[in-house]
């Protein structure tokens, strides 16, 4: 992604974000999500995906995948020759502690990619854990608040939905980094989610 891109959406926390990322994701120089089967784009270093699409050494191959982020118990790599693989193995229950992680994993996405590498990180469909951990690093590494790093994120997959013990992990995370919060968890017919969920159903988003 551009980064005049990333720092526009650092910065531009209103009510048209939404919007406003969905012109960015679709308008860069980038390919568009192509499933929640392949690999989705989420930086120019930094791909997402399901484990299915991380075994596929054509989709590897193409994307030039150097690194291999296993964010699961349940996922078994094939290991492909000039890529390296880590395993994070955490389960995708909310009492899981992903936030231990969040450093670790932003560091190493960020390294990788100041080796002119690319990185790929994956859980078992894409959807909690390794979108989590993109958050993460999007919060570090691009200066995004919580809330748009998520919008960022889903607008490259559009099936994201972290649990929401990981979700609280993000914004402890977020009070670290940047002294407040953008994300509220608020109790709702379903439970306690968070505030983006609830501001999704009466967008349409």
């Amino acid at each position: 992604m551009p980064s005049r891109a990333m720092d526009a959406v650092s910065s531009n926390p209103g009510n048209n974000i939404i919007s406003y990322l969905r012109h960015e994701i679709y308008t860069a120089n980038v390919p568009k999500h192509p499933s929640a089967y392949g690999l989705s784009r989420i930086t120019s270093s930094l791909f997402l995906s399901n484990g299915e699409a991380a075994n596929n050494k054509l989709l590897l191959y193409a994307n030039r995948i150097t690194t291999v982020i296993n964010v699961s118990v349940e996922v078994v790599n094939t290991y492909f020759p000039d890529i390296s693989y880590i395993q994070v193995p955490v389960l995708d229950i909310p009492s899981a502690r992903l936030y231990d992680f969040f450093d670790p994993v932003a560091d190493k996405i960020h390294a990788v990619e100041l080796n002119q590498g690319r990185t790929l990180v994956h859980c078992a469909a894409g959807v909690s854990r390794s979108a989590a951990l993109c958050m993460a690093f999007l919060m570090k590494y691009h200066s995004m608040y919580l809330a748009n790093a998520y919008a960022w994120v889903k607008a490259c997959r559009p099936i994201i939905r972290p649990n929401i013990g990981f979700w609280q992990q993000l914004i402890q995370y977020e009070q670290k980094l940047f002294g407040k919060t953008s994300v509220s968890m608020i109790r709702s017919a379903l439970g306690v989610i968070p505030d983006l969920y609830q501001n999704e159903v009466m967008i349409g988003f």
